[in-house]
């Protein structure tokens, strides 16, 4: 899938890389220290990972797919959505890969409802298009 049309480049310089490492964006808004985890042989202390990171990212990207579809369908969203998301680090043979999984919370919305948006969301998210065929995405709806 190529982009036909780009609407925003975010721009990140990250320097030291996940241990004791940095992360600023061109107009600021990104300064996040980077650490290892304590999982992974770090103090847990020293900053954010790209595992945090990307469950960040990914979430609310899913958010604004979910927004997009629920007015291309006429739902209103409710008020408590949220996602809690993971994204899990593992050895795959010699190399390492990630999985990742959305917890999508649309408290007080019809259960078959809530799932239709959130499989459609999956279809419109980039990360989701970016991911499709990768990762394993798991997919969970509470209402």
């Amino acid at each position: 899938m190529s982009i036909e049309k780009v609407l925003y480049t975010a721009e990140v310089n990250v320097t030291g890389g996940r241990e004791n490492g940095a992360a600023k964006s061109d107009d600021g808004q990104l300064d996040i220290a980077l650490g290892q985890p304590k999982a992974l042989g770090g103090d847990g202390v020293s900053g954010s990972n790209p595992e945090q990171l990307f469950a960040a990212g990914y979430a609310a990207c899913f958010i604004g797919a979910m927004r997009v579809v629920a007015m291309r369908q006429k739902i209103d969203l409710p008020e408590g959505l949220n996602i809690d998301s993971k994204v899990s680090l593992g050895a795959v043979g010699q190399a390492y890969g990630i999985a990742a999984e959305l917890v999508v919370n649309l408290p007080g919305l019809n259960q078959e409802v809530a799932e239709g948006l959130v499989n459609a969301a999956h279809q419109v998210c980039p990360y989701s298009n970016a991911t499709r065929g990768n990762i394993d995405v798991k997919l969970s709806v509470v209402v």
